[in-house]
């Protein structure tokens, strides 16, 4: 059984929004068994989405359309499906209530367009939406299920996982794992695993890469097929290997230091505080994240972390003494475990013949040393600060792998 998925609104179109509905719906579905087979985006235009809708309904089982259940003129998914399913709407009091309420927490008036988003096609399921007005619907029709999803993430994703997931079906399918990957390139991931899956017949192999890791993503309906695979993927990928599914560096990091009992700060110059973001994103980590300095100047990397004067004047504040000596007072003055630091030059300006824009220098310190990795990267500005923060979290995480297994010193 596959799902179909239509996209909506010319935001998207006009690459004023960036469509992550795609990456995050397939994800949700493949433990399921299902899969979606195709995948379209339209424009706020009625008749394209009428004739989306339609055409969808004729290949499909299970078609979800996200986006156009707000309340200004451009929204008008909730209408078109109706039409086309031959559906009257009708104003749901309890939605309407609870748009008003919503309202009223605010004290915020309410205007009266709003009330468009309770109008429910007759027959069809309301999910709740608990991060805005819009209200979900789930219809079924002529054997088929249509869900309509609100188009912003912080509101479609939790309405999928709470609502939707427990409407669809599970199916004896083909089941996805994934392993990440950090630190190697994708052909070197590829050279690792391939060979020792080649005789796995009928599983499907593939790779993704992105800055900083890499996934592996292996495919069968056979449970003992994965089990193999799963196996000699383990075996193969050995510390490279950081995490399996949807996980992120920053979660397994602070796992690890949260089950080692240890905690954690941070310098952080060209990341402009990345590291230390990404690691309070993650619930929990007040356990472990103790402080984080963002020394983008010269001054503030002395005054904060301690650097020398005279390590500036004879290195530079890109170099591989000055990440010393931040990750080390970053590690004294709080106390912390183990420090990272982060100093480097994100471009597209700023380099030189000796310090091209690129270079960087990652720090760690602990209670038995400091370890210091130069890069040179070709990075816009973005990914460069991405893939710093990530290298600095995998050295953290092999680092604590290491301390672990030798009874925690």
């Amino acid at each position: 059984m596959n799902i179909e998925l239509i996209t909506t609104g010319s935001e998207l179109l006009l690459g004023f929004a960036v469509n992550t509905h795609l990456n995050f719906l397939a994800r949700q579905v493949a433990p399921l068994g299902l899969r979606i087979s195709r995948h379209s985006t339209v424009g706020d235009d009625a008749d394209a989405l009428r004739a989306a809708v339609s055409e969808a309904l004729a290949r499909t089982e299970i078609l979800v359309i996200t986006g156009g259940l707000g309340p200004t003129s451009d929204d008008i998914t909730r209408a078109i499906v109706a039409d086309v399913l031959h559906r009257p709407l009708h104003l749901d009091p309890t939605v309407a209530e609870a748009i008003r309420e919503r309202f009223r927490k605010r004290h915020r008036e309410m205007p009266e367009k709003n009330l468009v988003q309770a109008m429910v096609p007759e027959g069809a399921r309301v999910l709740p939406n608990r991060n805005g007005t819009a209200p979900g619907l789930a219809i079924a029709h002529d054997g088929k299920t249509i869900f309509l999803l609100p188009g912003p993430p912080r509101e479609l994703e939790p309405m999928f996982t709470e609502s939707v997931l427990p409407l669809l079906p599970r199916c004896a399918g083909s089941e996805c794992r994934i392993y990440k990957v950090a630190a190697l390139p994708e052909s070197i991931v590829e050279q690792q695993v391939a060979p020792l899956l080649a005789d796995i017949a009928g599983l499907e192999l593939g790779y993704c890469a992105r800055p900083g890791e890499v996934e592996v993503r292996v495919i069968s309906g056979l449970p003992a097929q994965l089990a193999e695979a799963d196996a000699r993927i383990r075996r193969s990928l050995g510390d490279d290997m950081f995490g399996t599914g949807g996980v992120r560096m920053e979660e397994v990091v602070v796992r690890l230091l949260s089950d080692a009992g240890k905690t954690v700060a941070t310098a952080e110059s060209c990341t402009g505080g990345l590291i230390a973001h990404r690691l309070t994103n993650v619930s929990g980590s007040s356990a472990v994240f103790l402080n984080g300095w963002v020394t983008y100047s010269n001054a503030a990397k002395q005054r904060d972390t301690g650097v020398c004067d005279e390590t500036l004047k004879q290195h530079g504040a890109v170099s591989e003494p000055v990440a010393r000596e931040m990750a080390e007072g970053a590690r004294t003055r709080s106390g912390a475990d183990y420090a990272l630091s982060a100093t480097g030059i994100a471009g597209p300006t700023g380099g030189s013949l000796d310090k091209p824009v690129g270079l960087v220098f990652i720090g760690l310190a602990t209670a038995t040393g400091t370890q210091v990795q130069r890069w040179q990267l070709a990075f816009d500005r973005e990914t460069f600060k991405f893939f710093v923060s990530q290298t600095a979290l995998d050295m953290l995480r092999r680092v604590v792998l290491a301390s672990t297994r030798q009874g925690g010193a």
